[in-house]
């Protein structure tokens, strides 16, 4: 798998909340000079981005971060402003809190309503798996299916764990024909974008991937 391979499925991401526009801007220049699928960044620098580089990279954005508990109209306010400033795609945090509650109707609810929204734009679902039984990931794979999302997710980056191999697997049994694969979160090596890819994952989210390539280690998000 070629670098550019590589990079053309990555998220290139910046969401440390003393990230300052300096640093903004060193992850459009390289999500341009090395072509990754997006970048992905807080909502307050949608529209700066926006504004500065026109549609030269995709906005992706981060919804109910990174905890998920937001009642579903706040994130339905952020989701509707952060497509207004210019996101391309939207990563909304399910309410961690209803899925260990069993409320897997709720949040089903909720991403369909985020989807809605959406509507072509791409609604990628973060569950935080580190947080979740096999049972609780199972049920997230069926409601995020259900809801007509695009992405499954595995994680913030800002949980306990980040993505794991057998959680992709696990997606893989679960999810619908129509739902494609995010991680994010514990990619370290090359190595490691490889094998996430190689495993079906459509997408990795990571700050490192251009490190990665250089022969460099992660941060692990």
């Amino acid at each position: 798998m070629t670098a550019e391979e590589i990079l053309s499925h990555v998220d290139h991401t910046q969401l440390q909340p003393y990230a300052v526009w300096e640093d903004i801007e060193k992850l459009c220049q390289e999500a341009m000079d090395y072509h990754t699928a997006s970048v992905c960044v807080p909502p307050t620098y949608i529209s700066r981005i926006k504004e500065a580089y026109k549609d030269k990279v995709k906005i992706c954005t981060v919804i109910g971060f990174p905890l998920g508990y937001s009642v579903t109209e706040a994130k339905v306010q952020e989701t509707k402003q952060a497509l207004e400033d210019g996101a391309d795609e939207i990563d909304m945090v399910v309410n961690i809190s209803d899925v260990k509650n069993g409320l897997f109707q709720k949040v089903e609810d909720e991403i369909r309503t985020l989807k809605e929204i959406c509507k072509e734009k791409i609604l990628k679902v973060i569950i935080e798996t580190c947080y979740l039984t096999e049972e609780e990931k199972i049920e997230m794979c069926k409601a995020v299916t259900k809801a007509g999302a695009d992405y499954i997710k595995t994680s913030t980056g800002f949980g306990t764990k980040g993505a794991d191999i057998e959680d992709i697997r696990l997606f893989k049994k679960y999810i619908g024909d129509k739902v494609k694969i995010k991680a994010a979160g514990g990619v370290r090596t090359q190595e490691d974008l490889e094998k996430f890819l190689e495993e079906g994952c459509d997408r990795i989210g990571t700050s490192s991937a251009v490190n990665m390539i250089k022969g460099g280690q992660g941060s692990g998000y």
